[in-house]
């Protein structure tokens, strides 16, 4: 039996109650129903995704860890007691078969690392401890949702400056404000972020 079949057991889980918690459906996957997992996969792909693609920066090999995280998690299940939640345990997963894809590649790259664009080596890929790396991305998504709920004033300065690169002087160009405009606003932008990411 696949591990997306839904199994017809004791607990049905279209019976009209609440969702299940991920406490919840681990039980279940713990005593043999299949279905619950798929319905832990579906709550937490997208996020453990999304953390993969930022160790990876390549989709094809994102996705590939993606699946072999979900196979890995599977098949470990009945060792999972518990001690993180399941979205945390599955993302440190997911970054383990990145970092492994990473490694192959270093082993086995499948073009020369001596000339890539501009100076680019492995050292600036290779990633000394996954769980640094997953509380960095952690921190970077935290902060891309903070620039999206500024202001649209604000969020413009910011995503000009950190974003895309321009100076104070394009900024203000680009937006039509003047350049003691744009300081001001980037301050704002700041002191708005530092307090969100507090």
């Amino acid at each position: 039996m696949s591990s997306c079949s839904v199994v017809s057991t004791g607990i049905d889980r279209n019976d009209g109650l609440k969702p299940m918690s991920d406490d919840g459906l681990v039980a279940a996957v713990q005593s043999g129903q299949e279905w619950a997992f798929v319905e832990l996969c579906t709550r937490h792909s997208r996020r453990v995704f999304n953390t993969i693609y930022n160790v990876t920066r390549n989709r094809e090999d994102a996705e590939d860890a993606l699946q072999d995280s979900m196979l890995r998690a599977f098949l470990h299940m009945k060792q999972f007691d518990g001690r993180s939640s399941f979205a945390t345990w599955f993302t440190r997963i997911g970054i383990n078969s990145a970092l492994m894809i990473l490694r192959k590649k270093r082993i086995r790259p499948e073009t020369s690392m001596d000339s890539t664009v501009e100076g680019e080596t492995w050292q600036h890929w290779e990633i000394a401890d996954p769980e640094e790396h997953y509380a960095r991305c952690e921190r970077s998504m935290h902060l891309k949702r903070a620039i999206c709920h500024l202001p649209t004033a604000l969020r413009s300065v910011v995503e000009l400056g950190q974003m895309e690169g321009h100076s104070i002087k394009q900024i203000a160009h680009t937006m039509g404000i003047s350049i003691p405009a744009t300081k001001s606003r980037l301050t704002r932008a700041k002191v708005a972020l530092r307090e969100s990411m507090t």
